[in-house]
C-alpha cells in the first residue's frame, strides 16, 4: 500500500517515510506541521495542528527522510549485557563479571568493586537482567512507600517492566481495585537522585491524575525542582533504553 496517496490518516498511526519510522501525532497547539525524534522510542513524531492536516505532515516526513535516517543513526546502539561491561544501579558503578554459579550481586568493599557475577553462557544478559530488576524493585519500592507515605496514600502495588515510552505510570485507586504503580526496570541504570525523582512524579499522581500546577506542587514537596532530572532522562534516555538489548 503507497501510505503517501492515502487522504486520511490517524493520531497515534505508525507509518514508514522511505523506511524510517514515523508515528504521527495531533497536537491542537501546535501552530505548524513539524517533525521531531523521540529518542527513547527511536523513531519519528510528524505533529500537525489537527486530523485534518496529517496528510500534511506524512508528506513532510517522506521529504525529511534522509534528515531522520541520520537521527535515527547517531542514536546510541544496542548494548547487551555482557561480562567485563560496567554498568552503573543507582548511581553506584557495578562490573558484569563471568564466574560459575549461582548468578549474584557482590556489593562493593573498601579493597573490590561491586560486581553482578553470573556464568559466561548463553543466558548470561537474561541472568543479569533479572538480578537488575529485582535491584530496580527493592530500591523503588522503598521509595515508593516513602513518598506515599509523606503524601498520607496507602502504598500502591508496584510492578517492574520493559518499556521504552514511559520510566513510569500509575493508575489511581478505583472500585476496580488499588493504585498501582509500573516502573521501567532502567530506572536502576540512572542516578539515585533521577530515579527517585521518577517514583516521586508517579507517587504524585495518586493525587493528582494530570500535570497542572496542584501536581507539580506534590512533585516538589516530595523531591524539589523536577528540572535537572527531566533534562538529564531527556539526555540519557536513549542511552539507557539501548542497554540490555541486542
Amino acid at each position: 500500500m503507497n501510505f503517501f496517496s492515502r487522504s486520511s490518516f490517524t493520531h497515534g498511526e505508525r507509518i514508514e517515510a522511505d523506511g524510517q519510522p514515523v508515528r504521527l501525532a495531533v497536537n491542537a497547539r501546535a501552530r505548524r506541521i513539524s517533525l521531531r525524534v523521540d529518542r527513547v522510542k527511536r523513531e519519528a513524531i510528524a505533529v500537525a495542528p489537527s486530523a485534518r492536516r496529517l496528510p500534511e505532515a506524512v508528506a513532510f516526513a517522506r521529504e525529511r527522510a534522509d534528515w531522520i535516517a541520520s537521527q535515527l543513526a547517531d542514536l546510541p546502539q544496542a548494548a547487551p549485557l555482557r561480562p567485563d561491561m560496567q554498568i552503573s544501579l543507582f548511581g553506584k558503578p557495578v562490573r558484569l563479571v563471568a564466574a560459575p554459579g549461582r548468578a549474584r550481586l557482590v556489593p562493593a568493599s573498601d579493597e573490590v568493586e561491586a560486581v553482578i557475577a553470573a556464568p559466561d553462557d548463553a543466558a548470561f544478559g537474561d541472568r543479569v537482567m533479572r538480578l537488575i530488576k529485582a535491584e530496580a524493585r527493592r530500591w523503588l519500592t522503598d521509595r515508593t512507600v516513602f513518598h506515599s507515605t509523606v503524601l498520607d496514600r496507602p502504598t500502591p502495588r508496584i510492578a517492574i517492566t520493559d518499556t521504552r515510552g514511559r520510566w513510569g505510570s500509575c493508575r489511581q485507586a478505583s472500585l476496580r481495585g488499588p493504585a498501582s504503580i509500573r516502573y521501567s526496570w532502567r530506572l536502576a541504570l540512572a542516578p539515585a537522585e533521577v530515579a527517585d525523582y521518577v517514583a516521586a512524579h508517579e507517587c504524585a499522581h495518586l493525587i493528582e491524575a494530570n500535570h497542572g500546577p496542584r501536581f507539580w506542587a506534590l512533585v516538589r514537596e516530595l523531591n524539589g525542582d523536577p528540572a535537572p532530572h527531566r533534562a538529564w532522562l531527556k539526555r540519557e534516555g536513549a542511552r539507557l533504553q539501548a542497554v540490555g538489548r541486542s
